[in-house]
């Protein structure tokens, strides 16, 4: 599976921006995917998955109610809306797809897309 991370840039804190990733190659082994983050200085940390087949969502308790993670079956992409845009969301965003639907282990990745948020 490769993964094609885009959407990243300079935003200002309180802006929104949209995260997509496409998967493409053996998709049918991508039954769960995520966004991964990792800041200046910190280690890569998880952000939000969502299972292919049915759409569970999961997030981490700092962007719960600020992120929106959404897939699209037939053009194969993962969406990550962020709203509400804070400083500490300042990170290279990472793409992750995993065989198991409803385990947070991923097998693919992507390259980063750099996401940088000014106070």
């Amino acid at each position: 599976v490769q993964l094609q991370a885009s959407g990243g840039g300079l935003v200002q804190a309180g802006d929104s921006l949209r995260l997509s990733c496409a998967a493409s190659g053996r998709t049918e082994m991508a039954n769960r995917m995520a966004w991964y983050r990792q800041g200046p200085g910190k280690e890569r940390e998880f952000v939000a998955a969502i299972s292919w087949n049915v759409a569970v969502t999961k997030y981490s308790d700092s962007v719960k109610g600020r992120f929106t993670i959404s897939r699209d079956k037939a053009k194969k992409t993962v969406d990550l809306q962020m709203n509400d845009l804070k400083h500490e969301d300042t990170a290279e965003y990472y793409c992750a797809a995993g065989r198991l639907w409803n385990r947070d282990v991923y097998q693919f990745w992507g390259q980063g897309t750099l996401v940088t948020v000014s106070s």
